[in-house]
Formats: structure tokens, sequence, C-alpha cells
């Protein structure tokens, strides 16, 4: 398990691969975001986009998954209070792999709780044409020892 004090500014992780598949994107906007472009492929909407695009919430989705594969299923993240900026920068499509990077940009201690720090970092996916999709800062809670 990794505590407050096993980050530091700078590291960075690399993140997935993953295989975006178009039933994966449909069934995703079908239940969270059912805008046209991102569940009919043949709507004139997702034509003029040069095909369905999948929801940037499902972008965002599958960032966090490769970040908890990649890192946080060992760390002792408490909760996070949120995300600071996020930006989607360029669509994802069918058959897109995914991956990027998270580097560390601060780590400090918490002012009001001392049981806990905060870890902040940036995040960076791209597509396997090595454009950028998704950049995002959050920060999380992240314990300083074991319970």
């Amino acid at each position: 398990m990794r505590y407050l004090k096993d980050f530091t500014v700078g590291e960075s992780v690399a993140i997935g691969p993953y295989h975006v598949t178009e039933g994966e994107m449909i069934d995703f906007a079908k239940r969270y975001d059912p805008q046209v472009f991102h569940v009919d492929p043949e709507s004139p909407e997702s034509q003029a986009l040069g095909g369905l695009i999948a929801s940037g919430w499902h972008t965002a989705s599958i960032f966090m998954r490769m970040a908890v594969d990649a890192y946080m299923k060992d760390a002792a993240v408490i909760v996070s209070p949120g995300v600071d900026t996020l930006r989607w920068l360029h669509p994802v499509k069918a058959g897109d792999t995914l991956s990027g990077s998270v580097e560390i940009i601060e780590v400090r201690q918490s002012r009001s709780k001392p049981d806990r720090g905060i870890v902040a970092t940036h995040a960076y996916v791209e597509n396997q044409d090595k454009v950028a999709v998704l950049t995002m800062e959050n920060k999380a809670f992240v314990r300083k020892s074991p319970l």
C-alpha cells in the first residue's frame, strides 16, 4: 500500500492501453449520455462528426479504469474532493486504443485533517495516433499511515 510519503512530485505513471469498442460506446451512452451522436452511427449528427463518437463521460470513465489498474488500487486513497479541470480534446471513436500518463504535481499535508494529505495529479490520455483526447487535473486525499 502506498501512503502519502510514498508519492513524489514529478513522478509519472503510464496508464493503458484500453481498446474502445462500438458496442461498449453505445451501451454506455444509452445508459448515461443518450445523445444521438453517441448511440446511432447512421444518424446525420454522427455522420457530420465522421462517425459515432464516445461520450466524454465514457472517456473519463475509461481514464479512471486505466488509472486504478496502473496505480490507484495500491494507493491509500480515502476519497477525492473533485476534479479541478477536465478537457475533452478530440473525439474517441470505436477501434481507438487509449493510453497515457498520470503525473504527480503536488503532495502536501492536509491543513485540517492530520491523518491525511492531498495528492494532486495531471492526467493525459491519447489515442493510438498520439492525438490527445483528454486532460484532467484532480486531487485525492491519501492516508499518511495504515488504519
